[in-house]
């Protein structure tokens, strides 16, 4: 119900801005119309006040001052007056004074219909251009201004709820673990009481070593749950050593048409938590077996190059197709009709999370097999 409640307050928020920003820039487009018009009005009055200079016959100095007053008070807007030949004979308030540069702005403004026609008499006649003022082209760039303003303020608050998300999910994960961990060891410590007792008994008719393994295992896994969501200490160790070991020990409770091998020299260092590492292999071994549905052959290739480890984890399964490469680490995404699709995403998250590495999908055939790639840092 939260959940739902904060989604419908995200999109009133969303819609409520996207309608103000909608409103301020037809606002904006609607006063930038008028200001040009506004423009449009003045260059009248100043065309016709050149138009007044150009007929004064008796040189009246009252006329002669206000045309040129008025001429004089354009401050901002650039004009360009042509003859009939297309020769300039007057321009003013353009950023620079060359005559290259004046050809360069006289093209622009003929491409516009900003321009008057001047009277001289006697077929002759001068061409009045104009173009924006300098505070109309700032205002033209203001509607694009406010819509990077508001992809900026949308980037926020995606990443904002998105961080929340995640952080959300960072909690649910480490406190389920933690819990989990909590839960396994009240009954274990009481499992290994009980295995000190079987064991004075000494009756070779029970299994004491066995159970203690899997005691000792259970043990293994509730720390490797209490360690989700605390920073585990990285330490500079036997890659191959710890592989080799955890190998053995899926291997011995894997049935007998699973082939598994590990291609890597002897020994390979790398920055790493062993029992995290070691559950990351158990995830991605397991993942393999079930691709192969029991029946097929797992390679682990370990390789170094320059600063990084490889371990390469190859089958002969189904294959995945290259749409779900990405998909397959998204918690829940399982094909097994049982299964909480879990195993990839937690060996992304202790991966990435906490090696600071990456895990991927190398490359996969339908048919034939898939690789994942570990990455690890020495």
């Amino acid at each position: 119900m939260r959940e739902h409640l904060s989604r419908h307050k995200r999109l009133i928020f969303i819609s409520a801005t996207l309608i103000a920003l909608a409103i301020t820039l037809w606002e904006t487009n609607r006063f930038l119309q008028e200001f040009k018009q506004e423009e449009r009005a003045k260059m009248e009055i100043l065309a016709s006040a050149y138009q007044k200079l150009l007929d004064v016959k008796d040189d009246n100095p009252a006329l002669l001052n206000l045309s040129s007053a008025i001429l004089e008070k354009n401050h901002t807007i650039p004009v360009i007056i042509v003859d009939k030949n297309a020769k300039v004979v007057f321009y003013r308030n353009l950023s620079k004074d060359k005559p290259a540069y004046i050809q360069k702005k006289l093209k622009e403004f003929k491409k516009t219909d900003k321009h008057f026609k001047l009277d001289l008499g006697d077929n002759d006649y001068q061409v009045l251009y104009y173009g924006n003022s300098s505070l109309l082209s700032k205002l033209t760039y203001y509607p694009v201004i406010l819509v990077a303003i508001f992809l900026l303020f949308a980037a926020i608050v995606y990443l904002y709820y998105h961080t929340g998300r995640v952080s959300d999910e960072n909690r649910l994960w480490s406190g389920l673990a933690k819990e989990t961990a909590h839960q396994i060891g009240t009954p274990l410590s009481s499992l290994m009481g009980w295995i000190e007792i079987l064991k004075t008994a000494n009756n070779p008719d029970i299994p004491v070593e066995e159970i203690e393994k899997d005691v000792l295992r259970l043990n293994v896994i509730s720390q490797r749950f209490s360690k989700i969501g605390s920073i585990p200490k990285l330490e500079s160790q036997n890659v191959v050593e710890i592989t080799k070991h955890t190998l053995h020990y899926i291997k011995s409770r894997t049935s007998k048409l699973v082939k598994i091998n590990l291609e890597a020299p002897e020994k390979l260092q790398a920055l790493l938590n062993d029992q995290l590492y070691s559950w990351v292999i158990e995830n991605m071994v397991k993942n393999a077996i079930d691709a192969m549905e029991g029946k097929g052959k797992i390679t682990i290739k370990i390789t170094d190059k320059g600063h990084n480890v490889y371990i390469d984890i190859s089958d002969t399964g189904k294959g995945i197709h290259a749409s779900k490469f990405k998909q397959v680490f998204q918690p829940g995404y399982t094909t097994k009709k049982r299964g909480w699709g879990l195993g990839l995403s937690l060996s992304k998250r202790i991966i990435e999370q906490y090696h600071k590495g990456k895990i991927f999908v190398k490359k996969s055939v339908l048919g034939e097999g898939t690789t994942f790639r570990i990455v690890l840092l020495k």
